[in-house]
């Protein structure tokens, strides 16, 4: 019997946790699949080995774990792997697939598109948007968040966009933003390129917070419950059902 785990980041923040698991919920009802389960890498419970073990005691032979993630990084290629790799010890009877990350698409930009549109403020000729990514030791990253900063580039009317990091990568989202305000951007568009809430939004926020400018400092809303993503992480459990078992 197939099961469906969902494996999702994780936070400190319940709002965060409550929101992951209301958007992976959303996704359940799209698969016709009796068994699918949540759970998470990190700072929430339950933890994959928990998620594996209800799914196998409820009857799974067949597991497609799914990462719940929007680009390939550290907790991609190596801690969610690692992970099973120790789990298939215990269970050595059953077999397991690996889902990929929602990576660059362009229905997910779309969204930042419209998340930027929902601001209702109209673009002065001299905006400056930043698209702000998590971050990650992994080159693949910088290569996504700037394909998604081209990509916006060339579908919007900014004809300033620059793509910065939350973390690991250069430029950091303090220095983008100092500088953008250092050139005096009457407007400046921040997209956080989230999927949901939690400590780094915050952050934004209150970095955005601590200055006194003339400048007009937009934050936009994070990915969230988007139409869209929901489609798309739909689309990458159904990839694992015809994927080879590994």
């Amino acid at each position: 019997m197939i099961g469906v785990l969902y494996v999702s980041h994780g936070s400190r923040i319940k709002e965060a946790t409550d929101e992951a698991i209301s958007f992976i919920e959303s996704v359940k009802k799209r698969i016709d699949i009796p068994l699918q389960e949540i759970c998470f890498l990190e700072l929430a419970q339950p933890d994959i080995q928990q998620g594996v073990k209800k799914l196998i005691d409820n009857g799974a032979t067949e597991i497609s774990v799914i990462p719940v993630l929007l680009l390939s990084a550290g907790h991609y290629f190596k801690d969610i792997p690692n992970e099973i790799d120790e789990i298939k010890k215990s269970y050595p009877e059953v077999t397991f697939t690996y889902g990929e990350p929602l990576g660059v698409q362009p229905r997910l930009t779309a969204i930042l598109k419209a998340r930027i549109e929902e601001t209702n403020v109209s673009l002065k000729e001299d905006a400056k948007l930043l698209v702000v990514g998590r971050g990650s030791y992994n080159p693949q990253t910088q290569i996504d968040v700037s394909a998604i900063g081209n990509a916006l580039n060339e579908t919007t009317e900014f004809e300033n966009v620059e793509v910065c990091y939350l973390a690991a990568c250069e430029p950091s989202f303090e220095d983008a933003l100092q500088r953008a305000l250092q050139a005096e951007h009457s407007q400046i568009f921040i997209a956080p390129y989230l999927w949901f809430t939690g400590v780094l939004e915050r952050h934004i926020e209150k970095t955005v917070k601590e200055y006194n400018t003339k400048s007009d400092i937009i934050v936009c809303e994070h990915l969230g419950h988007h139409p869209s993503i929901q489609e798309a992480l739909k689309d990458r459990v159904l990839e694992t059902l015809t994927t080879q078992k590994v």
